[in-house]
């Protein structure tokens, strides 16, 4: 069945895992790990160096992640965008956090990730 159809439990049955290695990913600075679920269209916009630059970056400025909730769950026909309201360890206030996924060739595949 198409992600898409599932009801939002199977969703985020699939989607936090990812989402939690993403963030553990990024705070530990490890890009390999991080892109292990990127379609190659969102690794070939996300090179090491510029991950690196990135993580060190929002780690200064912001802290790093802490609790996040869903907003929602967007279906399209072809992808699933989540949306959560992400909180930082130092930086106050709220932040977006959302996450593209696809199938791809049976596996489900992040093609965009971002917090802001």
């Amino acid at each position: 069945m198409d992600l898409a159809q599932q009801p939002d439990a199977a969703i985020l049955a699939v989607v936090e895992p990812i989402m939690d290695n993403l963030m553990d990913a990024s705070t530990a600075i490890d890009y390999e790990r991080h892109v292990r679920d990127f379609t190659e269209r969102a690794r070939s916009v996300l090179p090491a160096s510029i991950f690196e630059t990135v993580c060190r970056q929002y780690q200064a400025g912001k802290g790093r992640f802490a609790g996040r909730t869903l907003v929602g769950i967007f279906r399209r026909p072809d992808s699933v965008a989540v949306v959560w309201r992400q909180a930082f360890t130092v930086a106050p206030g709220e932040f977006v956090a959302e996450l593209v996924l696809v199938q791809q060739n049976g596996r489900y595949r992040v093609d965009h990730v971002m917090v802001f």
